[in-house]
């Protein structure tokens, strides 16, 4: 997501310079790649760079391309197929072994539709969106049909009139059907084996920080690194400042009892207790229970968390324990306020991408 948003910013950045830009995204991968379908790179006709397609060995030879895209203002079609061991002879040395598509195109910053406008879009607010992108790989030499269609709340933004009616009838079909919380790549034959790509666009992870100890700052510091959503709660106006929390999206000053009324919530927010306060985590826990996160961490041992959940039940209050994780983070060894901000984090992404936290080199198959 952080990506993203740099690309977003680039894109301003460009069009308030009248420069000349080409996107590229990766659409599809066959074996193993450093990035995945999704991943982008904005690139100004002068070669500055935004986001990225490779671990680095793709981007030299993407920026000639992407180059070569803004000069003919055509799209393209470009495929890097590492499966030979002697990938020395694209002059990238990949080091994977895999086949990466990668669609370059032409940005008309005039457009209110073109790609980087749908990815505004999709971010605007807090409503997961499906970005539709059209390639072919059985014509790989002609100019794709690209990015056209963002689908957000059963309703289609762009430019889904240009497509052809029989394959627009067909992505329609397809949205209605399809699990729109993930990425999918789909051929269809009967239209000359043309492929979309649907990409599932969220909400950025919102993170609900109670505490503003000194212990939080890194964990302030490290979402916003990661374009993670930090809302900042604590009942201290003396710790929970702007000065102290500068990347904060907004600080809450508030009682127990009246903080969870002044915040929103999804399935992409999340929250940490972290102000060693146990009287005051008792009551914002019982005031977040109805919200069902998808996870509630709690900073402390075990014994803090069966406490502060035996505390509610004794008030009558039924506590499903399935989201809330104490103690919080990930067994990595964690000493110190910037090491538990780094557990904490990553537990937060393994719980929110459905993953298990184990050694990569343990996992049989492809990483992703």
């Amino acid at each position: 997501m952080k990506e993203l948003q740099s690309i977003i910013q680039a894109y301003e950045n460009s069009k308030s310079k009248n420069q000349k830009i080409a996107l590229a995204t990766v659409v599809k991968v066959d074996g193993s790649a450093y990035r995945r379908p999704g991943a982008r790179m904005l690139v100004t006709e002068d070669g500055q760079l935004t986001g990225a397609i490779s671990g680095g060995c793709l981007e030299g030879d993407a920026l000639r391309k992407a180059q070569a895209v803004i000069f003919q203002q055509k799209s393209m079609l470009v495929t890097y197929d590492t499966t030979d061991e002697d990938d020395q002879k694209f002059g990238i040395g990949l080091g994977c072994n895999g086949i990466i598509q990668v669609l370059i195109e032409p940005i008309d910053s005039e457009d209110d539709s073109n790609p980087v406008e749908l990815l505004k879009t999709a971010l605007e607010n807090r409503i997961s969106s499906v970005l539709v992108t059209v390639f072919s790989l059985k014509h790989s030499r002609a100019e794709q049909v690209g990015t056209k269609v963002l689908w957000k709340e059963s309703q289609a933004i762009g430019k889904e009139k240009s497509l052809d009616s029989r394959l627009w009838a067909l992505i329609n079909s397809q949205l209605s059907d399809l699990n729109t919380s993930n990425n999918h790549i789909i051929s269809y034959p009967e239209l000359d084996e043309i492929c979309v790509f649907f990409e599932s666009i969220k909400p950025v992870v919102r993170i609900l920080l109670f505490g503003a100890g000194n212990d939080t700052i890194p964990v302030a510091k490290m979402a916003d690194l990661l374009g993670w959503e930090l809302i900042l709660i604590d009942g201290r106006k003396t710790h929970a400042t702007e000065q102290r929390f500068p990347t904060a999206r907004k600080i809450v000053i508030s009682p127990a009892d009246e903080a969870v009324a002044q915040l929103e919530s999804d399935l992409n927010t999340v929250a940490l207790f972290m102000t060693h306060n146990f009287e005051y985590e008792v009551v914002v826990l019982e005031h977040l229970l109805p919200l069902q996160l998808p996870f509630i961490g709690i900073l402390g041992p075990k014994k803090k968390g069966l406490k502060l959940i035996e505390r509610l039940e004794l008030k009558g209050i039924q506590v499903p324990t399935a989201n809330i994780y104490s103690p919080i983070g990930l067994d990595i060894g964690a000493e110190g306020s910037e090491e538990i901000a780094l557990s904490a984090l990553a537990e937060i992404k393994a719980v929110l991408s459905k993953k298990q936290p184990i050694f990569l080199r343990e996992k049989d198959g492809p990483i992703h």
